[in-house]
């Protein structure tokens, strides 16, 4: 039997979702814990791979599991009760068989939040902005994302994609509260490093740095090194992952 499993996570302390040799990650983390309930070696797949520092407020994986030994509730009371306090697991539901974590979502949500002020409690999962910046104008520019396809100059370089066409569906800038703003945006698929390459690029738009023509040709260009500087980690929070409503029993 298949099950997704919805979990939120702080990812200042891994080195990103995906396992790695000599790096803790969330997955590892996720892994053992289910072996350790389950009593018996567990390989999740993730619907992504959050970088270093990057947070989910809605990850979703999947597992497989011949007969689970406690109702799904309980097995969520368990593993809360032994992952750290900065892994949290949501909920767990059965599946079809052929169902993907990964490559059955429809869509992918991430938020990146930006404070103009000093805020306390916001200092750890917000960019605070040593300049101003006009969020119109990096609205104005975050539309032409949405007529993009091709998304290589936002790309790290050297990774193992087959392609870098992406299909965006949504991408703005709300202020949330007082100081406090939201950049929201939704695709099919996302590429490694992209959104905090995306938003270092929008924040030159919005600094004047760089004018929207300016965004056509750094598109254009298919190189990462002509769009901004990547924006720090512990600011971007994977939101939500969309899947067919069929897949679940």
């Amino acid at each position: 039997m298949r099950y997704f499993i919805n979990l939120a996570y702080d990812g200042a302390a891994y080195h990103g979702w995906q396992v790695q040799p000599n790096d803790i990650t969330v997955q590892q983390k996720l892994n053992e814990a289910l072996a350790t309930v389950l009593r018996t070696p567990i390989a999740t797949v993730g619907a992504g791979r959050t970088d270093t520092g990057v947070n989910a407020a809605y990850m979703v994986a999947h597992f497989d599991c011949d007969t689970l030994p406690y109702p799904p509730e309980q097995l969520v009371y368990k593993l809360n009760r032994l992952l750290p306090p900065d892994i949290a697991i949501h909920d767990i539901r059965p599946v079809k068989d052929d169902a993907h974590a990964r490559f059955a979502a429809l869509a992918r949500t991430y938020h990146y939040y930006i404070c103009t002020q000093k805020a306390p409690f916001h200092r750890h999962y917000a960019m605070r902005l040593p300049f101003a910046v006009d969020f119109e104008k990096m609205n104005h520019a975050a539309e032409i994302l949405l007529q993009t396809e091709d998304f290589t100059s936002f790309s790290k370089l050297h990774t193992d994609t087959k392609t870098n066409i992406c299909h965006l569906t949504a991408a703005h800038w709300e202020e949330t509260e007082l100081g406090l703003w939201r950049f929201t945006i939704t695709a099919d698929r996302f590429l490694r490093n992209m959104v905090r390459a995306i938003v270092g690029t929008l924040l030159d738009v919005g600094r004047g740095k760089i004018s929207e023509d300016d965004l056509h040709r750094i598109i254009n260009a298919h190189d990462r090194c002509s769009a901004g500087d990547s924006v720090m980690g512990e600011a971007l929070f994977l939101a939500n992952v969309r899947y067919p409503d069929d897949i679940y029993l």
